[in-house]
């Protein structure tokens, strides 16, 4: 007796169909797994002959084997019980077989409920591709599987709801409200009219948001780094649809989705503490490895607060993504890709004390113990940050007497209008914004007229730019002409790129 049902398993973000084929022979009874299980799954079998038991069927006496193909790819998660427990059914003849093509996932708990697992977007968009008649899938992971169109989603609470579900019994979920198009950027949580003073690092903020440049703060503590890296994810654009299926795909693989499901409508904001480790940057985990925290702000916000303070190690593994923008992640047997496009904004003090150039409070540091303090930020990953910016500390007048600035809302505005001049060149150059410029996109859209070909000449003799460092400038003044409305890039733009390319507190020493 024989029975045959589809499942998958997620490898990084995407999913890889699997065929669950199911035995039933003769001679001692015995159940047992094949096709390289890890050991939750392997685990599965007395979830699974509870289950059945407790949902009115009979758990069939015999050589029972269930073979998950192909079976040189490595299965993990529990999504594969209710799989399983209805091929058992099937191949003992206990129910129907399936009215349709349909991927089944689920979680058994040993009453026979269903329970939600990891990773249900990624198999319903394959499902998708794959043009299957439907996806099977735990009540509380339905909203996140009606979020792929025109995909028929199946839900069940109970092994006997699946029963009727594969069958073609059940009545498909239909999920109400789903936001259409673009997601909204919600309410403002981190306005910038808060920020006091800091006109020169509001301004790089802006510069960062409109062309995704990488910026690094530089200052004592309290001049307020960590409130203007809180106001960046506010004044970038809205997510598109899909940016927003993205970064819900890849908070759906880390179970991060919460228990409504629901699209991802804001930019990711991740704030690592500064003792993360390795595998907590990059991801890692028993297994097929999961999402780090690179990962988990696609299309947002990473921020890294007392940059200095980080593994050297831990930083070092930034300078792969920030230029490919994703991250390979290889274990034994096993490699999987994730997504890493992200803007990187870093904080950090010039120093141990944080004092340095700090008027009102003297630095008590050596020299010693500023090279020791700088040496942690290697020398190639400064290269991949377009802009360095001094904060300085706020002298009591600013503080009390400077009026409140622009608001968020005003900022974004100019942010989209240049992010829209940048779209406008995506299909010549094949490039978001412009920090992703490449190659010809570099030299077909950031010319330089005589004047300012002959300040980029001194500038990179003086500053001894290196090939990133020249184009990482140009890219910087590209996006300064498209927040001025120019499609030509001025001496000006050139020039105020170049100062951000040096900030005076992190370059002394």
């Amino acid at each position: 007796m024989f029975g045959r049902l589809s499942s998958a398993v997620v490898l990084g973000v995407e999913a890889r169909l699997i065929d669950v084929q199911c035995d039933i022979g003769g001679g001692l009874p015995m159940f047992q797994i094949v096709g390289l299980p890890d050991k939750e799954v392997s685990e599965s079998r007395e979830r699974i002959r509870s289950a059945i038991k407790n949902s009115g069927f009979s758990f069939p006496p015999g050589r029972i084997t269930a073979n998950l193909a192909p079976a040189d790819l490595r299965k993990q998660g529990v999504g594969f019980d209710l799989p399983i427990a209805l091929g058992i059914l099937l191949a003992s003849g206990q129910i129907p077989p399936p009215a349709g093509r349909t991927i089944v996932v689920g979680q058994l708990a040993l009453n026979g409920d269903v329970q939600a697992v990891r990773g249900v977007l990624p198999l319903a968009l394959e499902a998708g591709r794959s043009r299957f008649d439907g996806v099977l899938v735990p009540v509380a992971n339905a909203p996140e599987a009606a979020l792929v169109p025109s995909l028929p989603v199946f839900a069940a609470a109970t092994l006997r709801e699946a029963v009727d579900a594969i069958s073609g019994t059940a009545p498909r979920y239909s999920r109400l409200g789903e936001p259409d198009g673009d997601a909204a950027p919600g309410r403002v949580e981190h306005d910038l009219a808060e920020v006091r003073g800091q006109m020169a690092a509001k301004r790089a903020l802006e510069i960062a948001a409109a062309g995704e440049h990488n910026l690094l703060l530089v200052g004592p503590p309290g001049a307020g780094k960590s409130m203007l890296a809180h106001c960046l994810p506010e004044i970038l654009p809205p997510l598109s649809r899909e940016e927003a299926l993205d970064v819900t795909r890849v908070y759906s693989v880390a179970g991060l989705l919460g228990d409504e499901g629901a699209l991802v409508a804001r930019r990711p904001f991740r704030s690592p503490h500064h003792t993360v480790s390795y595998a907590g940057m990059v991801g890692g985990g028993h297994g097929i490895p999961g999402p780090g925290e690179i990962t988990l702000a696609h299309h947002g916000v990473l921020f890294l607060d007392e940059l200095a303070e980080f593994d050297r190690r831990v930083l070092e593994t930034l300078r792969q993504p920030l230029e490919e923008e994703s991250i390979i992640l290889s274990r034994a047997g096993i490699s999987v890709r994730y997504p890493a496009s992200f803007t990187l904004i870093a904080a950090m003090n010039p120093c141990p004390c944080g004092h340095l150039g700090d008027e009102a409070r003297p630095c008590t540091c050596t020299a010693t113990d500023i090279r020791r303090h700088r040496r942690h930020v290697s020398g190639p990953l400064l290269d991949r940050i377009d802009l360095f910016v001094d904060v300085p500390r706020l002298a009591a007048e600013e503080l009390m007497d400077v009026p409140a600035g622009e608001s968020t809302v005003v900022v974004r505005d100019r942010v989209v209008q240049a992010r829209e001049r940048q779209w406008a060149r995506a299909a010549e150059t094949g490039a978001s914004s412009n920090a992703r410029l490449r190659g010809e996109g570099i030299r077909a859209h950031c010319r330089l007229d005589a004047e300012g070909g002959l300040l980029l000449r001194r500038a990179i003799a003086r500053f001894a730019l290196s090939g990133r460092g020249h184009a990482r400038v140009l890219r910087v003044a590209r996006t300064i002409a498209d927040l001025d409305g120019s499609w030509d890039i001025g001496a000006a733009h050139l020039a105020e790129a170049l100062r951000y390319r040096n900030a005076a507190s992190l370059r002394e020493t």
